[in-house]
C-alpha cells in the first residue's frame, strides 16, 4: 500500500471515529439521571483534570502557527539575504546545459521489490494518536523513544513523577502530541496515552453495562473524586450508599466497585454510582431474608446509623429499626449512650411488616423485665438508694434499678416545709436515700418518701403548743387568707384574716401586719394529722362587742369620720376602734352623685345607728337627717353660682 493510500485510510478512520463519538454523545445527552445536578457542580474542577488533552492540542497548533509567522517575519527582516538582481555577476555560478544533455539522460525506474522496500521506510504515523515505541535513551530532562518515524520522539521526565522510569529497550504505548515542534523534535506523552486508553475503556464498559473498580482519591463539594483507569471520575454523595453518608473522609484510599451512570463527551467528565450496585445486591438479600426470618428470632447485625429516635441495624442486606424505647428497660436520653456505629450487636425481631418491608428490633427484650421481682428487691417500708433522673412540677423520679423508677412527691419531701418545687430539695443526678411507701404492680408505680427517714416534729406539737396558750413568733409570709407565723424551725402557725381583728373587716393581712413583725398570738387549734396550728391575734384582747352594742344602740346619734368612699356607700371610723357604713344603694341617682362629689375623706359627719351586726362586724348607719344634709349640700353648691 502506497503512503498516500495509507494516509487516506487513516483519515477516513479518524472521520468514522468522530462520527461514532458524536452519535454516542447524542445518546448520552438523552439519558436522565438523578445525579445530573451534582455532576454539574464539578464541571470546573473536571475541566482542569480531563480537558488537558484538548487544551494541549489546541495550544500546540497555535504555537506552530506562531512559529511559522515568526519565521516569515524574521526572513523579511534579514536584509543580507535579499538578492540584488541588478548585479552583473549574479549569473556567474549558474550552470547551463544543452538540450542534448537532457535527451540523452537515462530514465531510472524502481522495480517492485525496491519500491516496497522504499515505501516501508515511511511509518503510518499521525498526530494525536496512540502508538507503540521502544525506549532507546534518556537524559536529565527527557526519555528518548524509537517510534518507527524519521526521527526519535521525546517524553519529559516530569511525566514519570508518579511512576518509575522505563528501562532501555522497554516497549510502551505513548501519545503522539506533535510530529515536529519548532525545534524539529517529535513530542510524546505517557500521561495522555494512559488518559486516552482509560477514556476509551470506560466508554466500552458503559456500553456493555459493566462495573469498574476505582480508588477514592479526594473529596470535593457534593461528593468525592475516584480514579478509574487513570480517569478522575465524580461520585456524588447521594450515590455513595443506599443510606446517607455523613463522613466522606472514611472513603479516602479505598478500592471500591462502581457503575458508570454518565459519560459526557463534551465536558469530558464521568459520573459514577455505588448506590446502584448496592441497591440491586440488597434487594436480592432482602428478598431472601424476608423468606427466612420470623418474629421472636434472635439475630446478629451491625449498627449502620444512629439517629435521635433509634438505631438502624444491618441484618445482612436488610435493615431493621431498633427504636430508642426498645434499647433498654431504663431511661435512655440518646441511642449513642447504648451503642455505636460499626458495632456488632444481638437483637430480637419483635415485628415484621411484609407490606412495607419493615422490621422492628428490640435489645431490651433479650433480658428479663426488671419489674418481674420488684417487690422482692424493694419491699414496702425498706430504705433504698437511687439517683434522681427526672424532675417535674409535682416531684422527683428516682432510679432504683435499670428500668425501675420511683416517685418522691413534693408532699413527701419535708415534714415541716411547704415544698413547691422538687428542685428546692434535690438536683438532677443527685444520689439520694428514700423509703418505699407503696408499690403498684399493675401500673408499675412506686411511691417513695424523703421525710419518712426523718423524725416527725408534728408528733410533739400537741404537747408543746397547748390550745389557749400564748406565744411569740415572726411573721414569715402573708397570703390572701392569712399570715403564717414561724413558731420554731419548720413549724408554722396560721392567723386567719378572720382572727386578726374583732371589729374591722380585714380584706388582706397586710392591712395590719407585715413580714418580719414579731407578734404575740394565742393557740386556737392544733392538728397533728393535718400538720396545722391555728393562731389568733384578736384573741389577745377581750371581745369588745358587748361594750359596742351598749355604746351603739339603734337610733343613737354618733359622729363618724369618713375613711373610704365606695360605690356601695361611705365607710366611717367610729369610737371603740370600730367602723360603720352608710349604704347608698337605696338612694336616688341624683343624691348618690351629690354625696360622691361633695363628701371628702377625713370629713366628720353626724350619723344615726341603724343596726349592729356582731357576726359581720358591721355597724349600719344613716345620715342623722338625710333630707336636711342633702339640701345643705345643694345650697352650698348653688351659693357660689348666685354670687357670681
Amino acid at each position: 500500500m502506497s503512503k498516500d493510500k495509507k494516509e487516506n485510510q487513516l483519515k477516513n478512520n479518524l472521520d468514522n471515529s468522530k462520527d461514532t463519538n458524536e452519535s454516542f454523545d447524542e445518546k448520552i445527552e438523552k439519558e436522565t439521571l438523578e445525579t445530573e445536578d451534582l455532576a454539574e457542580e464539578t464541571t470546573v474542577e473536571q475541566k482542569l483534570e480531563t480537558e488537558d488533552l484538548i487544551k494541549d492540542i489546541v495550544e500546540n497548533e497555535i504555537n506552530e502557527t506562531q512559529d511559522i509567522n515568526n519565521d516569515k517575519s524574521n526572513d523579511l527582516n534579514i536584509k543580507d539575504d535579499i538578492k540584488n538582481y541588478l548585479d552583473k555577476n549574479i549569473f556567474e555560478d549558474i550552470k547551463t546545459i544543452e538540450e542534448s544533455d537532457i535527451s540523452n539522460h537515462e530514465e531510472y525506474v524502481l522495480d517492485d521489490e525496491k519500491m516496497n522496500k522504499y515505501v516501508s521506510t515511511f511509518s503510518d504515523i499521525a498526530q494525536n494518536q496512540i502508538i507503540n515505541g521502544t525506549v532507546i535513551g534518556q537524559n536529565e530532562k527527557e526519555i528518548i523513544m524509537d517510534i518507527g518515524f524519521k526521527s526519535e520522539g521525546i517524553i519529559p521526565r516530569t511525566e514519570f513523577s508518579t511512576v518509575s522510569i522505563p528501562d532501555l529497550g522497554e516497549n510502551m504505548d505513548v501519545y503522539l502530541e506533535k510530529i515536529e515542534d519548532k525545534n524539529g523534535q517529535t513530542i510524546l506523552s505517557v500521561e495522555k496515552a494512559v488518559w486516552m486508553k482509560g477514556w476509551m475503556k470506560l466508554m466500552q464498559i458503559q456500553k456493555e453495562d459493566k462495573t469498574v473498580m476505582g480508588k477514592v482519591i479526594r473529596r470535593i463539594k457534593g461528593g468525592v473524586i475516584v480514579d478509574v483507569e487513570g480517569i478522575q471520575a465524580f461520585l456524588p454523595g447521594s450515590q455513595i450508599d443506599v443510606r446517607p453518608v455523613q463522613d466522606f473522609d472514611n472513603l479516602l484510599g479505598k478500592e471500591l466497585e462502581f457503575k458508570i451512570v454518565k459519560i459526557n463527551q463534551l465536558r469530558k467528565n464521568v459520573v459514577l454510582s455505588r448506590k446502584a450496585l448496592l441497591s440491586n445486591s440488597m434487594k436480592e438479600q432482602r428478598d431472601q431474608l424476608f423468606e427466612n426470618i420470623e418474629e421472636g428470632q434472635i439475630m446478629q447485625g451491625v449498627v449502620k446509623n444512629i439517629t435521635d429516635f433509634g438505631v438502624f441495624v444491618d441484618l445482612g442486606g436488610l435493615d431493621g429499626l431498633l427504636h430508642i424505647t426498645d434499647l433498654s428497660w431504663g431511661r435512655v436520653n440518646h441511642p449513642s449512650e447504648i451503642t455505636s456505629i460499626g458495632e456488632t450487636i444481638s437483637v430480637k425481631i419483635i415485628e415484621i411488616d411484609l407490606k412495607k418491608q419493615r422490621i422492628s428490633l428490640g435489645l431490651k427484650q433479650l433480658v428479663p423485665h426488671p419489674w418481674d421481682n420488684v417487690e422482692d428487691k424493694f419491699p414496702v417500708g425498706s430504705s433504698i438508694k437511687g439517683k434522681v433522673v427526672s424532675l417535674t412540677n409535682y416531684g422527683a423520679f428516682v432510679e432504683l434499678d435499670t428500668g425501675v423508677e420511683g416517685l418522691v412527691h413534693v408532699s413527701e419531701m419535708s415534714w415541716t416545709k411547704n415544698i413547691r418545687r422538687p428542685d428546692e430539695v434535690v438536683q438532677l443526678g443527685q444520689e439520694v436515700e428514700a423509703q418505699v411507701l407503696s408499690i403498684d404492680l399493675s401500673d408499675r408505680k412506686i411511691a417513695l418518701g424523703f421525710k419518712q427517714l426523718q423524725n416527725d416534729p408534728w408528733q410533739e406539737v400537741q404537747e408543746k403548743y397547748e390550745v389557749g396558750s400564748t406565744l411569740k413568733g415572726d411573721v414569715r409570709n402573708l397570703t390572701q387568707f392569712g399570715a403564717f407565723v414561724e413558731l420554731e424551725d419548720g413549724i408554722d402557725g396560721l392567723i386567719h384574716v378572720s382572727d386578726l381583728s374583732w371589729t374591722k373587716n380585714i380584706n388582706h393581712p397586710k392591712e395590719i401586719l407585715k413580714k418580719g413583725d414579731n407578734v404575740e398570738v394565742k393557740v386556737l387549734e392544733v392538728s397533728k394529722e393535718n400538720h396545722r396550728i391555728a393562731l389568733g391575734l384578736k384573741q389577745m384582747q377581750e371581745d369588745p362587742w358587748d361594750e359596742i352594742k351598749s355604746s351603739f344602740s339603734v337610733g343613737n346619734k354618733v359622729d363618724g369620720k369618713v375613711l373610704k368612699i365606695l360605690d356601695k356607700g361611705l365607710i366611717f371610723d367610729l369610737d371603740l376602734d370600730t367602723e360603720g357604713i352608710i349604704k347608698t344603694d337605696e338612694m336616688s341617682d341624683e343624691n348618690k352623685l351629690i354625696i360622691k362629689d361633695s363628701v371628702e375623706i377625713g370629713q366628720t359627719l353626724e350619723c344615726k345607728v341603724v343596726d349592729v351586726n356582731q357576726d359581720d362586724k358591721k355597724i349600719i348607719l344613716s345620715f342623722f337627717d338625710e333630707k336636711k344634709f342633702i339640701e345643705k349640700i345643694k345650697n352650698d353648691i348653688e351659693k357660689p353660682s348666685k354670687e357670681k
